[in-house]
């Protein structure tokens, strides 16, 4: 069989289409055999068989292991065919594991990987003498044998151990792990890393089980921690310019990797054992920076030469150190227990350093010129995405946050030096002078908050600015505004200046905010000044109130609507966030008709292309709500006749599949409403809106449409109630009717979470239109009432009660004689009211209903009617150890525990 599948496997190969096609159909046929996977292995274990074919049978065989791990479940039910016998899957398992140890490094990486997919599903129960295998393996001595055993423990401490084989495993596997280490005559600089990293795996499952076996993990730390200190010590002490100087590839740099990130480990987890070595770590963390600065600026930043790479598949990259060296020094920063270490001397050489490796790369200037989007992310407070350049803003965010006026005043030195450094390289014809500066003006940017307050805690107490921003702002970044050819120090002295513009007077604010308006509006010009000056502008308007703003917002909302056609994802977001504050001055006041127009069609167009996305969904909102709230003459006339139909169209228009775009039209729709002028919507908005609206809510069944609508219809009523009431369809129903039908469905549905919202459309309902629903009262209450019974969440219980405590304030005598002779399965209605409201009182979210609630409970406690006298509700739990039916609870009469609700709101009314 063994030559029939490589000859399957070869065809695959075949350029031949049919060729192929007929090898694959071929090869299923082949999975139905159990003999298949160890015909597999054998291939593996093939010195003699070609290379290729040999990496082939991996994939093969890792797929045909998960077809017998299912069929093995099956068998337990059914008869499997391609199940295999223990005797064939024990000849697999060994073959694999034997292959572990093949003279080729490639082999060996797929055969780990294998082996985690056997272990997975097979270990410990039927696969038992793997660990010790593997032990057996590390202690070989073979390079080769090590090698691949590390891989298989890289996977296997991390996903296949259970809590209380953790410590056992542990105690037998560490001595080896750091034998191994120690070894780097023997054994390869990736080898010894993957016996740092799987220790690293062994802390993280150590901090797991320390609640659980608090004696044995004690132990454990206290044993076992600082002999891997000492050694990380050792390893650290030799200097690291030996790996990345006069050699092939970077191995080496892969176990100091590897090291950083334990520490790291170590001072989350155990950080008391971690605490006496911090500071020799410190100095540690700063020579390597200080030592790899030079590769850094040869091979990231100033030329194009590539770095080297590594001997095996995976890359090794001098980030890949810099960044856990940041992160680990970040951490013990925070942490504060090492205040002692951060000298003038020592805190300047590490601000000296961030500035180094925030510089931009040839590949951060590739990207960023090329994708908008991802320049927009990178600049985000909230990135995702990981570099040295985002490691080293929150290294320094540590040190502000630790030391703010002692950073502050090492940054004042450390900028003046690269200004003069930066002249100096620009006279002297450098191409990239630029670099230093843009780093600097980024990093001093990025801490703006902190180092404004810093400043203003230090003038408040009658002592020099630690940092003279000011100097930076007139004297520095206007002459780097026309540099546009250098587009990214030029779009940073924009944000730079916009992120100090609080220091800015009004005039000198004003011409750097008419400079990056003259960016957006120039034809020309690069993707990063162009953002740029959008994020100034959103920074600008964002943090000052001046009066100039409004006179520069329309021709700021005209610059930015053109990129509302042309952006996407991160840089859109921006646009919009932008245009939101921009249109936020004076309540956009100075709109004139036909800019809302062209801007309402511009916000459709966006709409229409990212209706699925939230974050687009709630800016737009805001946008719209602003938009229809302005007061200017005909705004919102001229809003909601561009905006309303093609809306109420999507409303109508969208199928069950496509239900979020009925949902967001909605509350597209709803944020006009809420932007309406006092005096109503206007003649026509709710009968052009309501036969599709009703529609849409009578046919959902999703519940964010729901409750979209539900929300919809209560800022309706809540704005201009008349036209609810006045509109009718063709058959003569009113929007009432509609209105009541929708709440009746909403009881009537076992999802309560489209229903949330259901007690303020009934409370509004009842305020609003009081009279009108007076007739359908009684079954109102009794169908509410009825649904309490059955509620489960404590906010669709809130939606239930809290109409009735608001109905209960007004007019108390009336509700009560109906609940009275209301009756539900042998229950008065009274009975199941004021059973559901004690029990949940103190669960209501929100000022205005806890207040509505207790106002309620008043009028209750004052009530002197016969019918509330007796009523008793659920009171405190009683512990019962014989009671195997669950918990049971004693009865409190209605009034007792009403009082003991109420008594915490007595001292307010004294």
């Amino acid at each position: 069989m063994a030559s029939q599948i490589a000859e399957c496997l070869t065809a695959t190969l075949s350029p031949d289409q049919s060729t192929r096609v007929a090898a694959e159909l071929k090869l299923v046929e082949y999975f139905a055999s159990p003999d298949t996977g160890l015909a597999l292995s054998q291939m593996i274990l093939a010195q003699d068989a070609d290379m290729s074919l040999r990496q082939m049978s991996f994939p093969r065989f890792v797929s045909l292991n998960r077809v017998l791990i299912l069929s093995e479940a099956l068998s337990k039910h059914f008869a499997s065919k391609i199940c295999p016998g223990a005797v064939i899957k024990s000849h697999i398992r060994q073959n694999v594991f034997n292959a572990l140890s093949d003279s080729n490094r490639k082999i060996r990486s797929l055969c780990a990987y294998t082996l985690s997919s056997i272990a997975n599903s097979d270990w410990p129960d039927e696969y038992p003498d793997l660990l010790n295998s593997l032990i057996n393996l590390l202690s070989s001595g073979s390079p080769g044998s090590v090698h691949g055993a590390m891989q298989v423990f890289t996977e296997f401490i991390k996903s296949d151990l259970t809590e209380d084989q953790i410590l056992p495993v542990l105690r037998q596997l560490l001595p080896f792990l750091l034998s191994i280490l120690g070894s780097n005559e023997t054994h390869s600089a990736p080898t010894r890393a993957r016996s740092v990293s799987v220790f690293r795996q062994c802390v993280t499952a150590l901090f797991m089980v320390k609640d659980q076996y608090p004696q044995g993990t004690k132990e454990a730390v206290s044993t076992i921690l600082p002999v891997w200190l000492e050694a990380f010590k050792v390893l650290l002490q030799i200097d690291p310019k030996l790996d990345v100087t006069n050699t092939d590839n970077w191995d080496g740099l892969a176990v100091r990797i590897q090291i950083f990130k334990t520490l790291d480990t170590i001072h989350v987890s155990f950080p008391r054992v971690l605490k006496p070595y911090l500071q020799d770590f410190l100095s540690m963390s700063l020579v390597h920076l200080q030592a790899l600065r030079p590769e850094f600026i040869q091979y990231y930043l100033s030329s194009s030469d590539s770095a080297p790479g590594s001997s095996e598949d995976e890359p090794i990259e001098l980030p890949q150190l810099i960044s856990p060296i940041m992160d680990f020094a970040a951490a013990v920063t925070r942490g504060g227990k090492a205040r002692d270490w951060f000298t003038s001397d020592n805190l300047n050489a590490i601000v000296v350093a961030i500035f180094d490796f925030v510089q931009m790369t040839h590949e951060d200037e590739d990207t960023w010129a090329n994708n908008a989007n991802a320049f927009v992310a990178q600049e985000d407070d909230e990135t995702e995405a990981y570099s040295v350049r985002v490691a080293g803003f929150d290294f320094l965010s540590c040190l502000i946050d630790r030391n703010p006026t002692n950073t502050a005043q090492t940054l004042q030195l450390a900028v003046q030096h690269v200004i003069q450094s930066s002249q100096q390289q620009r006279d002297a014809g450098r191409e990239d002078w630029w670099r230093p500066l843009e780093a600097t003006l980024a990093a001093i940017g990025s801490q703006a908050e902190a180092i404004l307050d810093c400043i203003d805690d230090e003038v408040d107490s009658g002592r020099q600015k630690p940092i003279d921003i000011e100097y930076l702002l007139s004297n520095v970044i206007p002459s780097i505004l026309n540099l546009s050819q250098h587009s990214f120090l030029q779009g940073r002295g924009f944000v730079f200046a916009s992120q100090y513009s609080r220091l800015l007077p009004a005039e000198l604010a004003g011409q750097y905010l008419d400079a990056a308006l003259h960016v957006i509006e120039a034809p020309s010009g690069g993707i990063p000044v162009k953002i740029s000056a959008v994020k100034a502008i959103h920074n600008f308007f964002q943090g000052r109130a001046d009066s100039y703003l409004s006179n520069l917002a329309p021709r700021i909302t005209k610059g930015l609507s053109p990129f509302l056609f042309v952006t996407s994802d991160d840089t859109l977001t921006l646009v919009l966030e932008t245009l939101a504050v921009v249109l936020e001055v004076e309540k956009a006041k100075w709109l004139t008709t036909e800019m809302a127009e062209s801007l309402v069609l511009a916000l459709l167009e966006v709409w229409n292309k990212n209706n699925k996305d939230p974050i687009f969904l709630s800016i737009l909102t805001d946008i719209f709500a602003t938009l229809s709230g302005s007061s200017a003459p005909g705004i919102y006339e001229a809003v909601v006749k561009q905006a309303l139909p093609p809306l109420s169209v999507a409303v109508a228009s969208a199928s069950a599949e496509e239900s979020w775009i009925a949902g967001t039209a909605i509350e597209l729709i709803t944020s006009l409403v809420q932007g309406s002028p006092e005096r109503g919507l206007g003649d026509g908005f709710f009968a052009l809106v309501a036969p599709n609206l009703f529609k849409c809510l009578g046919e959902a069944g999703d519940r964010d449409v729901l409750q979209n609508g539900i929300v919809c219809l209560t800022v309706v009523i809540r704005k201009d109630c008349n036209q609810l009431l006045s509109w009718s369809d063709g058959n003569g129903r009113t929007g009432l009717e509609y209105t009541l039908i929708l709440i009746a469905k909403v009881l009537e549905s076992d999802d309560e979470s489209g229903g949330l919202a259901i007690g303020d459309l009934i409370i509004h309902l009842l305020r609003k239109a009081g009279e009108a629903v007076l007739p359908v009262l009684p079954q109102l209450l009794q169908a509410m009432v009825g649904r309490m019974r059955s509620a489960k969440t404590a906010t669709f219980l809130q939606s239930l009660v809290i109409p009735f405590a608001f109905l209960i304030n007004n007019q108390r005598d009336t509700v009560l004689s109906l609940l009275e002779t209301t009756t539900v399965d042998g229950r008065s209605g009274l009975e199941i009211l004021v059973t559901t409201w004690c029990e949940n009182a103190e669960t209501f979210q929100g000022f205005w209903p806890s207040r509505i609630s207790t106002l309620g409970l008043m009028q209750l406690f004052v009530a002197e009617r016969a019918s509330l006298q007796n009523l008793t509700v659920k009171g405190d739990i009683i512990v019962d150890r014989t009671n195997k039916n669950g918990e049971s609870f004693s009865a409190r009469p209605h009034l007792l525990l009403a009082r003991s609700i109420l008594l915490p709101y007595s001292s307010f009314a004294r």
